[in-house]
């Protein structure tokens, strides 16, 4: 079984928005909606998890029958108080579904309107056949690493620097097995998926992602995506 887990738990400070990011409107459309658009676009899927803000759960559950009236593949579940706590509820759930040892379960970032249907079903072919996967794209800027405030404190070789995107796919009960096995520092550097399967030294694969797949973050991000919907 292929489950979907679109991250959608949080509530976007950085938009200096009065509501949850993925609740704005962008292309006539909440940004939500745009993921979950692309989503059904790939017939492999047996579920597609949403998870919401436990205070909104009721308009996201008003906003996909307004959009997708009657489609049983769309759930709505509550979402954790950090990323990792929302991908274990959507773990628990796929669960409850009849998941198995070979079953697959894809996250990705609500926030990433453009990631393609062909990328979607990259990353899950991959997961099926490595395990975890994770696409990515080359850093284009030399990165600074400062521990100091104010310091430079070193500059990695930007050749070995890639930057992650989602979705990122890995096999259900391989993560579980591994989360169940961390300690509580470990699990506190738990900020996306793939660092799991890195604590553990478990292989991930990354493959090319795409450039326009970019994570609507700032209010900036916000004005390139109705840019790029509306020309």
């Amino acid at each position: 079984m292929i489950f979907a887990a679109i991250l959608a738990g949080g509530i976007g400070q950085r938009l200096n928005s009065d509501s949850p990011k993925q609740f704005l409107t962008v292309g006539n459309k909440p940004i939500l909606i745009h993921s979950i658009e692309k989503f059904l676009e790939v017939d492999d899927f047996n579920k597609i998890i949403v998870s919401s803000p436990k205070d909104f759960i009721d308009y996201t559950e008003e906003l996909i029958e307004k959009y997708f009236p009657e489609n049983d593949k769309i759930v709505v579940i509550e979402g954790g108080a950090q990323r990792k706590d929302t991908i274990n509820n959507s773990i628990n759930y796929a669960i409850e579904c009849g998941a198995d040892e070979d079953s697959v379960m894809v996250t990705h970032d609500a926030a990433r309107i453009f990631a393609s249907p062909f990328l979607i079903k990259k990353s899950i072919d991959y997961a099926i056949e490595y395990g975890a996967a994770s696409p990515v794209i080359p850093a284009t800027d030399v990165i600074f690493k400062s521990i100091t405030p104010n310091k430079l404190d070193s500059v990695p070789l930007r050749k070995e620097l890639l930057h992650s995107q989602t979705p990122q796919s890995f096999n259900i009960f391989k993560y579980k097995k591994i989360y169940d096995d961390l300690n509580e520092e470990e699990i506190e550097k738990l900020d996306e998926a793939m660092v799991l399967f890195n604590l553990r030294g478990e292989d991930v694969y990354l493959f090319e992602g795409e450039q326009s797949n970019f994570k609507i973050t700032h209010p900036f991000d916000l004005e390139l995506a109705e840019f790029i919907l509306n020309k």
